[in-house]
Order: structure tokens, then C-alpha cells, then sequence
């Protein structure tokens, strides 16, 4: 590595770790003011304590990287111009996209560590949340759902659960009241089951309809016989619904990993495009997200880099305004991916698109020492 190298290095992690934790700390202290007394009334122990915020973390992170980069790309780019340190690696032969190399590179390194952390990790941070508080306050977590509906439109069959649990780190499921409608091709009932329980084995992929029967129909509706086993169970193989795709209508698609969504969709591949589009949407936005972090460099360097004093707050603004311009763009387009408005692919990447023509454009004018555009008004002298 160059000694330019380490010297631009030296002046932005400095300033971008000083950034990061920061805002680390800051929602360490503000967490700790709301949460402190649940811990405290909990007995919690220091290690539980230590837990709990490593798994939350990762989303901090997340959120945290891209506005540590711009700051501190800011404050070092504007420090080293004001003491003219700029214009002399300029003026020594080095142009302005080798004096940024490092932090183009430092920019992807960022952006590989937030895909990391959003492939799992971070999406996962408040379903752990609410499951570690329960299990502070000494509860038993599971998760009840009532009166769920499913259609499995590849296999024609209907499934109306009036009470579904699912231990949160248990293999094991249990539905309770299950009715479960099978049709033919045109859309008859030929068969229905009624159990009591319904218990899948996740290892094997059966189904044990316990303390119900099983009542079969004619193509006019019209019963054609009844089997009962109340006492015993019925055991079913080869089907592929399984708890978690019975839920899945009620799953948040933002708390969801990548295999999550992958299998959501997979699963459910068949279910209308307005009801899949936000799942789409979301796998999309897990993969494309953490490429803000090296959008950021593209803007903001060009702005750090100023030639006159007196432009360096004005880059500093304008790097800013362009970056939240940005995250509102993004979330805007975002909501529209995942209503449905538009395809949720070109939702998630059109605002990053944009905003990195911008900053090659940008960077374009300042290596090749150009005047960066400005808002001028015309003022009519009376």
C-alpha cells in the first residue's frame, strides 16, 4: 500500500469510527432508558443482557453504515481541502479518482459486511426482540393464530385452522380445529377431512389428523360416505403444505430472511401478484439496500472535495440533501414495489440507479475540474 494510500485511509477511519460507534452508543444509551426497568424486574443477568443486544445490533448496523460513510467521507475530504492537501496530491500527478481509491474499495468492503448482516441477521433482530422480553418476564413463547385461512391452489385443497401454535424454537406444530377441503380439477368438493389436532412431523413430512373423520361427496355435493376415527389418528403423507406456509399469509415480509422469502415465494408461487409483490419486493431490497454504502462515496466525494474555502459547506449541504433525497426516494419507491404499482424490480433499483448516475456525473465535473452545477436566479434590476 502506498503511503498516499494510508494517509487517505488514516483520515477517514479516524473520523468514520468515531461516526459509527457513535451512533452505536447513542441507540445503546436510548434503548437502555426504555428497556432498562424490563431488565432490572427480570433479574436479567449481565450475560442475558449482553445477549440480547448482539442480536440487535446487526439491524442497528445496517441502518447506521450508510450515514457513518457520508459523514465521515465528508469531514475528512473537507479537512484535507481546507489545508490545501487536495490541490498538492493534484498538483504532485494524482488525480482525483487514485486520491478516492481507497475509499471506493473501504466503500465496497462496507457494502459486502451490510449484505452479510441483511441476508439473516438484521431482518431477524425484532422477532429475537420480542421473544427475549417474553422470555424475561418469565413466559412461555408461542405464537397463536386464529381462524387461519389457506388455499393450496396447485393441489386444490383449502385449509380453515381455528387455532394454529408454533413453538418458537420447537420442531414440533400442532393446528387445532382443522377443516380441510380437497376439490377435483373443476372445482368440487370430493373430500373433506375434520380433525381435532393436527400435528406435523417436519422430518418426515406426514400429517396426523387426530380424533376426527373423513367424509366424502360426489360431484353433486351430495355425501357418499363417512369414515370416523375419534380414537385413532390418520396419518397423511405427500403433502406440501406444511405450518409455516399455512402462516405464511401472516408473516411480515420485513422481519423475513433471504431463505425465508425464497421459500415464501416458492411455496406460494401461486398465489395472486398483489399478494406476493411486497415478499418480492422485500428479497429484492435485502440483496439491494447495503449498495448505498458505496452510492455514498460516489456523492459524497466529489462534494468533499472542495478547491475554495468558501465551498465546502455548500458541497457539505448539497451531499446531505442528495443523500436524504435519496432514503426518501428509496422508501417511496420501496411502498410502490411492494403494493404492486410497479414491478417491485425496478421499484428497489430505480432510486439507486438514479442517485449513482449522479454521483458519477459529479465525480466526472470534479476530476476533470469542472464547475459543479448551481441553482442560479436571475434577478431583474429595477
Amino acid at each position: 500500500m502506498r503511503i498516499l494510500d494510508r494517509y487517505v485511509l488514516k483520515n477517514f477511519l479516524v473520523p468514520f469510527c468515531y461516526c459509527f460507534f457513535g451512533f452505536i452508543a447513542i441507540w445503546l444509551i436510548v434503548d437502555l432508558s426504555q428497556n432498562g426497568n424490563d431488565f432490572v424486574e427480570a433479574n436479567a443477568s449481565p450475560l442475558r443482557v449482553i445477549y440480547y443486544y448482539l442480536t440487535q445490533v446487526p439491524a442497528v448496523i445496517v441502518i447506521c453504515l450508510p450515514v457513518a460513510m457520508l459523514l465521515s467521507l465528508l469531514y475528512s475530504l473537507s479537512h484535507m481541502s481546507r489545508g490545501n492537501e487536495i490541490i498538492s496530491m493534484l498538483t504532485a500527478g494524482q488525480s482525483v479518482i487514485r486520491i478516492i481509491l481507497p475509499l471506493l474499495i473501504v466503500g465496497l468492503g462496507v457494502t459486502a459486511v451490510s449484505t452479510l448482516l441483511s441476508y439473516r441477521l438484521a431482518p431477524h433482530a425484532e422477532a429475537v426482540k420480542r421473544v427475549d422480553f417474553e422470555r424475561l418476564k418469565g413466559r412461555h413463547v408461542e405464537k397463536m393464530l386464529i381462524a387461519q385461512l389457506f388455499r393450496n391452489r396447485a393441489d386444490n385443497r383449502t385449509w380453515y385452522v381455528q387455532r394454529m401454535r408454533k413453538q418458537f424454537d420447537s420442531p414440533s406444530n400442532e393446528l387445532e380445529g382443522v377443516d380441510i377441503h380437497i376439490e377435483d380439477k373443476d372445482g368440487n368438493v370430493i373430500r373433506k377431512y375434520y380433525a381435532k389436532r393436527a400435528i406435523y412431523q417436519p422430518a418426515s413430512g406426514i400429517w396426523n389428523l387426530e380424533r376426527g373423520k373423513t367424509v366424502h361427496f360426489d360431484t353433486d355435493g351430495n355425501i357418499v360416505s363417512e369414515d370416523l376415527w375419534m380414537e385413532g389418528a390418520r396419518s397423511i403423507e405427500h403433502w406440501s403444505e406444511t405450518p409455516w406456509r399455512i402462516a405464511s399469509s401472516n408473516l411480515d415480509p420485513q422481519t423475513l430472511s433471504v431463505p425465508e422469502l425464497r421459500d415464501y415465494l416458492r411455496l406460494n408461487a401461486d398465489f395472486p401478484k398483489v399478494l406476493i409483490a411486497p415478499y418480492r419486493a422485500y428479497l429484492i431490497y435485502r440483496w439491494a439496500m447495503p449498495w448505498w454504502c458505496i452510492i455514498v462515496v460516489f456523492i459524497a466525494a466529489p462534494l468533499g472535495i472542495i478547491y475554495s474555502r468558501g465551498g465546502v459547506l455548500a458541497g457539505v449541504a448539497s451531499s446531505i440533501f442528495i443523500f436524504f433525497s435519496a432514503m426518501f426516494l428509496d422508501q417511496l419507491f420501496l411502498a410502490m414495489g411492494k403494493g404492486s404499482r410497479m414491478s417491485p424490480g425496478i421499484a428497489i433499483w430505480t432510486p439507486r440507479v438514479f442517485f449513482a448516475i449522479i454521483g458519477l456525473f459529479l465525480l466526472w465535473l470534479r476530476s476533470t475540474n469542472r464547475e459543479m452545477p448551481r441553482l442560479r436566479l436571475n434577478r431583474r434590476k429595477s
